[in-house]
């Protein structure tokens, strides 16, 4: 059986280095238990739609999503475009970390439901912020904070 208080945030970035500083951040502040990386649009939507329904990670797993816009195969926007018009996803925040300041992006990604927009190079203090405003009530975040330090 899983450790229930397993949290799992998909990160969604395709260049290799911002990836990994991501990742020690969230590593380093205890974010996460779990945290799934996948380089572009159509892996996330597959891991979403596909691998995470078959496996029931969206239920009670799939916490967030930290979403690039600049992605191969398939633009961030249009990843949370479909995640936010799923009724079985639409629930699950979504957090994008991008160089796109032009406001196209903003208005459209506030438009589609995203529960944040962090412009890089992303200060980390304010993406851990944001993380903390809309990580989901009842989870298992603070408890892994203290659990870990």
């Amino acid at each position: 059986m899983e450790d229930e208080k397993e949290v799992e945030i998909l990160l969604v970035k395709d260049n290799p280095i911002d990836r990994e500083i991501t990742l020690g951040v969230l590593k380093k502040h205890n974010f996460a238990n779990k945290i799934n990386v996948v380089e572009d649009g159509e892996e996330a939507l597959k891991y979403i739609f596909d691998i995470g329904n078959m496996q029931g990670k969206n239920d009670d797993k799939l916490r967030m999503v930290l979403l690039d816009l600049r992605l191969p195969k398939m633009d961030g926007l249009e990843v949370l475009q479909k995640i936010k018009s799923d009724s079985q996803t639409n629930n699950i925040p979504v957090v994008i970390l991008t160089s796109s300041a032009e406001e196209f992006d903003i208005v459209k990604g506030y438009n589609l439901g995203v529960n944040n927009y962090i412009l890089k190079p992303v200060n980390f203090i304010k993406m851990l912020n944001a993380i903390k405003e809309i990580w989901p009530s009842g989870s298992s975040l603070n408890e892994l904070q203290h659990e870990n330090r």
